[in-house]
């Protein structure tokens, strides 16, 4: 039943839509914009093969091909068009938007497109999917949900509940479309948990007319630990786009934190032309806001601020802080998806809570034109505070880099990542780190160990670890001293997405891994390290991942992903892969730099997948340790219609 003692006031709605929704203006503020065993031959012919990718670049005579024998006639990949505009909701697959529908569809069998399914990432039964907490020993995360198809529309709320992040029980679904105020989408939104251990959820409704308004719901009983009904208020909307703001361009609320005088503050992403901005608003009720004048931030170039998250970092401790912890010692993250590139950034700096702005450390790494979270495929992502374990985890959304006509015949789309806990770099004092939950590791089964292996330069060398589709890898490098030292300098400036991947041999690199690799290496993905030696004699290391050669098929995007790595003096570089099926996230140097690719090999599964390391550099070797755990599957069970468990 709905609880007797609700947490909010009476509204005073009267049914009407809220043209002028109570909100009140504070005094203008001046707002400034900122914005590795045997090497089993040269490794350089075995790399260089056909490249998909949009991002790489080949000459002519560098590059072969991924023959295919099948008798079916590939049919032309056309893009779907759907639905009303959605913001982040919509599947976005821009490998294909460029090519006038002719590119071949590739004849997926039922055996290749099962073994895609992940076994310990979070994902629907069926279909295609996109605010987590902890609640009475329980994590919940809701999300976007299409339980109709597995392409984008539809879109209501999701539900399942864990002890652990890892193995999880599916729920009824939280929120459907059923008001005029969300008739065309239950979109984004954030949990917040009051001082009195209630719950409130914000968040935006698409109405019937494409209006984004932001919406309040909450549970009808408080003591179910599962928080299985929802109540949404029934004054909703509490907030409609302000003046000067496009009524799709005010979408997702970000969890509240307190004030110094005791209310609440929420921050929800907009633009103004190509400024992308967040706008921030005062509540005691969270019926009535007050809107501030400014914004909490703002970068122009950046376009529209999809999922902002803002939240403190300690600067000290090894914990993570609740939302609304300021203070000494104390910094601040804003992160934006930007609906342009759909990719996350974040940057770090000092929040102002009596004026509510925030000014990064750094404005030439400004949010959306510096850091990302992720150089792959990776967005909308949201942390929570876990005060069960007093840390942030963040939570980001995988999508499909195949083409929907693949999604609709295999029944699902899109995957969440493992969850990650994110802490403060204190070395470089501009990152994050971001490491995968310890419960993940409650998955390990046997291991197998490779101490101090050489890989001579233009090698591969084969790790024998059984199958290899579902792992969990760590790996430290140590690069030859006396190659680095002798290496010539160059002014030429090495990037991941405009080199020819992990065939572009130089001096110092490419090595690291092949991961979902068939025995013949026609199919592989390389995780490895490139490093660069400056005309001033300084080394650059990147961090990349590259997909050209990871799948024989036509219809998949194989990009090459990647970014500069910060490494700082007497570091190793370290490396951890967790590999499940289609899924590969990638974490160099503690978390400081994190890849996330999605793969579909027609060869490399099943037992055919295997790993190898590898040393495509010219000049120097390289000394590599591992250990490489199989992993068992998570329990993800469905809603018992007996609601026993």
């Amino acid at each position: 039943m709905v609880d007797t003692n609700p947490f909010l006031p009476v509204s005073s709605y009267d049914g009407s839509y809220p043209t002028g929704t109570q909100v009140t203006r504070r005094k203008p503020i001046v707002l400034t914009f900122f914005f590795g065993l045997l090497a089993v031959g040269l490794f350089a012919p075995l790399l260089i093969g056909n490249n998909g990718s949009d991002n790489a670049h080949l000459n002519e005579n560098q590059h072969g091909s991924l023959s295919t024998s099948n008798s079916k006639k590939p049919e032309p990949l056309r893009p779907v068009t759907r639905g009303p505009a959605s913001g982040v909701s919509e599947k976005s697959n821009r490998l294909f938007a460029n090519t006038n529908g002719n590119l071949p569809a590739y004849p997926w069998n039922n055996t290749m497109l099962s073994w895609q399914r992940t076994t310990f990432h979070f994902q629907p039964e069926k279909n295609w999917m996109n605010g987590p907490m902890f609640y009475k020993g329980w994590y919940h995360f809701f999300y976007q949900y299409n339980p109709s198809a597995a392409v984008w529309g539809d879109i209501v709320w999701g539900h399942a509940v864990s002890k652990d992040l890892i193995h999880w029980l599916h729920l009824p679904l939280a929120m459907v479309a059923d008001q005029w105020y969300d008739k065309n989408g239950v979109w984004t939104g954030s949990a917040t948990i009051l001082l009195d251990g209630k719950i409130v959820m914000l968040y935006t409704g698409s109405t019937a007319e494409a209006v984004q308004v932001q919406n309040l719901a909450y549970p009808a009983d408080h003591s179910d630990p599962l928080l299985i009904h929802w109540v949404k208020y029934p004054g909703n909307p509490v907030l409609v786009p302000p003046p000067g703001i496009d009524k799709k361009d005010f979408r997702d609320p970000t969890t509240a934190w307190l004030t110094y005088e005791g209310k609440w503050r929420i921050t929800i992403g907009s633009k103004i032309n190509k400024t992308g901005i967040s706008l921030i608003y005062d509540t005691k009720d969270f019926i009535n806001y007050e809107k501030l004048d400014g914004v909490l931030h703002a970068v122009p170039g950046t376009g529209m601020w999809e999922c902002v998250d803002f939240f403190p970092v300690s600067k000290t401790e090894e914990n993570g802080l609740d939302t609304s912890v300021n203070g000494p010692g104390v910094k601040h993250v804003i992160k934006v998806s930007l609906d342009d590139d759909r990719h996350d950034y974040y940057a770090i700096g000092t929040y102002h809570e009596k004026n509510g702005t925030w000014i990064p450390d750094q404005p030439e790494i400004d949010v959306g034109i510096g850091i990302r979270y992720d150089y792959g495929i990776y967005y909308a992502a949201k942390t929570f505070y876990d005060q069960n374990k007093n840390r942030r985890v963040l939570w980001g959304w995988i999508g499909e880099s195949d083409s929907e006509a693949a999604d609709m015949q295999k029944g699902w789309a899109s995957v969440q990542s493992i969850p990650r806990t994110i802490l403060f770099d204190k070395k470089t004092g501009t990152h994050l780190l971001q490491w995968p939950v310890e419960e993940i590791e409650s998955l390990r089964l046997n291991s197998n160990e490779f101490n101090q292996v050489t890989v001579q330069p233009g090698s591969v060398v084969p790790l024998d670890v059984g199958p290899a589709t579902q792992l969990d890898i760590l790996a430290e490098f140590e690069i030859d001293k006396e190659a680095l030292e002798k290496a010539t300098g160059s002014n030429v400036t090495f990037s991941c997405s405009t080199s020819v991947g992990a065939a572009e041999r130089g001096a110092l690199g490419p090595f690291g891994l092949l991961v979902l690799a068939d025995e013949s290496l026609s199919e592989q993905t390389s995780v490895y390290f490139y490093i660069s030696k400056g005309s001033d004699g300084n080394l650059k290391t990147s961090f990349c991942n590259d997909q050209s050669r990871s799948s024989a098929a036509s219809d998949v995007n194989k990009q090459i992903h990647g970014s500069f790595l910060p490494v700082l003096k007497d570091e190793n570089l370290s490396l951890r892969i967790l590999v499940d099926h289609s899924i590969i996230e990638s974490f160099a140097q503690g978390g400081r730099t994190v890849i996330t690719s999605r793969v579909y090999p027609t060869k490399a599964i099943y037992g055919a997948a295997k790993v190898f390391l590898f040393n495509n550099a010219t000049d120097a070797s390289v000394t590599a340790s591992l250990k490489i755990w199989q992993m068992n599957s998570a329990f993800i069970r469905p809603y018992p219609n007996d609601k026993k468990f």
